[in-house]
């Protein structure tokens, strides 16, 4: 039975900036958590955790998000979206923890870190803020059987790099290194920061008690912390005492701001793996597993969107299939079963009878690969 070829939009949600690794259930484990905080009410803190599928405990990677120029924006932030960047961390021997600050995503907390107006905006208590939400987050760490905050590290990217400074001036107990990606907060546009000399002077406070040994990463092109700016941060936060390395990356598409992205993990995690030996915290990297192989009886337009599919990196996705060859997928999931009963939804559309191919990385229970028939239909 043939069916009429139709074309869908592709809904596809890319983690940070662009498509990558691949893991599969063998290698990673994944989980999706809250975490309790009194402040975040009953629901908590949305996150999600990936480490490698042994049975040890693995020290915590505690990975801190951005903050949107558009406040509207942050709603539509998951932790999901930051898979790509977190499955580096447990390839590198860590569980890494994405925790969304409140007021993100799906956690609770409206504008508690606001900065409040632009001309005076005021870092210090949005960054204690921060602080607070990561501390949670470590606290309900340290109770895993799987997890370990005895030589962790945190990371961050923005006003999530922000925060990681901010972090380690109060360093909690176990906290032995810390990243921060084009860290700072209040970018309204292009070059254009709301009270520049407020933040620089944040970051000189923070020097003021930090000890924990970081690594400061800036892309020369950043258009939301120029390079002069940048270098003011850090010359404040050394002029205190703090113990930071600075590094100018060379310039990354049109705003190197992004530099720490899925699809730039060739340029980045050079410098977290040097910084990582330095501190006598480098662990051989866990290789990438062979993709899944597409459905035998795919033609080649077919596998290519199945290959879409892989390198999709946001949790969570579904691939199903039709006895004909047809198919539908979709990814950006917040759980299991909504990418299941999508993909199966898109799938059928254009065929009757659908089964799960794929879930997430793994071959979905009971997948078998068919003999060639009519392919003419597909849904993305």
């Amino acid at each position: 039975m043939g069916f009429a070829r139709r074309h869908l939009p592709v809904l596809v949600l890319l983690a940070i900036a662009g498509v990558g690794a691949r893991a599969d259930a063998g290698q990673f484990y994944s989980e999706d958590l809250r975490i309790p905080m009194a402040e975040a009410g009953p629901q908590g803190l949305e996150a999600f955790l990936v480490r490698p599928a042994g049975t040890k405990r693995y020290p915590l990677a505690l990975l801190s998000h951005g903050s949107p120029r558009s406040f509207e924006d942050r709603a539509t932030m998951s932790a999901h979206k930051y898979y790509g960047i977190a499955l580096e961390y447990a390839r590198r021997g860590f569980a890494a923890l994405i925790v969304m600050r409140r007021g993100y995503g799906t956690s609770p907390g409206g504008r508690v870190d606001g900065v409040g107006g632009c001309a005076k905006a005021a870092y210090l208590p949005a960054a204690a803020v921060a602080v607070a939400d990561l501390r949670a987050a470590i606290d309900a760490m340290s109770r895993r059987t799987d997890v370990t905050t005895t030589g962790m590290i945190a990371a961050g990217h923005s006003a999530g790099g922000l925060a990681t400074v901010a972090l380690t001036a109060q360093a909690p107990s176990g906290l032995v290194a810390a990243i921060s990606f084009a860290g700072g907060r209040g970018s309204r546009d292009d070059d254009d920061v709301c009270n520049p000399e407020g933040l620089v002077q944040a970051f000189a406070t923070f020097g003021k008690t930090s000890r924990v040994p970081m690594l400061w990463v800036y892309a020369t092109n950043d258009l939301y912390f120029g390079p002069d700016l940048a270098r003011r941060f850090y010359d404040g936060f050394r002029a205190g005492g703090g113990d930071a390395k600075f590094v100018a990356a060379p310039p990354y598409g049109d705003d190197g701001h992004y530099l720490y992205s899925v699809v730039a993990r060739p340029q980045w995690t050079p410098y977290i793996d040097a910084f990582l030996r330095e501190r006598g915290l480098g662990h051989d990297v866990l290789s990438l597993p062979d993709p899944l192989p597409p459905p035998a009886h795919f033609n080649d337009a077919a596998k290519a969107e199945f290959a879409r599919y892989l390198d999709s990196t946001v949790p969570h996705k579904a691939f199903a299939v039709s006895p004909n060859g047809g198919y539908g997928w979709r990814s950006g999931r917040s759980t299991v079963d909504g990418a299941q009963r999508d993909s199966l939804a898109a799938c059928m559309k254009w065929s009757p009878t659908c089964t799960l191919y794929a879930v997430d990385d793994q071959l979905a229970s009971g997948s078998v690969q068919g003999t060639a028939t009519d392919q003419v239909s597909r849904s993305r």
